[in-house]
């Protein structure tokens, strides 16, 4: 169990690179069709990129066309927190991440069965973890 983290701004500074931190601490988002996981096929957990908490899995992965990396459900849904987000003229719903409030992206309504959602996440939000190769 994950217990709250919490961190000054110079902290998060200091551990993150700096788009990681726009992006995970300032709400920022990348550019569509650039993240490092927006291809990303191989198997594994996807963590948050700030405190290691798993969020996700490549099993729920899928290609939803939008330029971000889309996931059918949370590995965990008690990891993620959604907030209503009225920013840019939009009504959207924000994801963070429940352990450290770290910016992850944004949940829709329009994602494939047996969900119907879209978890729309930026790539520096997280870090992929492969598993181990377990030898014969």
């Amino acid at each position: 169990m994950f217990k709250k983290i919490q961190k000054t701004d110079a902290q998060w500074r200091e551990q993150l690179g700096a788009d990681t931190y726009r992006i995970c601490r300032e709400k920022g988002t990348e550019p569509a069709f650039s993240g490092r996981y927006y291809q990303e096929k191989a198997s594994g957990t996807y963590h948050c990129a700030c405190c290691g908490a798993p969020l996700f899995s490549s099993t729920d992965k899928y290609d939803s066309g939008s330029g971000w990396p889309s996931f059918m459900r949370p590995l965990t849904p008690e990891n993620i927190t959604q907030h209503s987000d009225n920013s840019h003229n939009m009504q959207r719903t924000e994801v963070t991440c429940q352990h450290c409030d770290a910016h992850l992206g944004h949940v829709f309504p329009d994602g494939p069965e047996p969900t119907g959602l879209r978890y729309c996440i930026n790539s520096a939000s997280l870090n992929l973890k492969k598993p181990s190769s377990t030898p014969d």
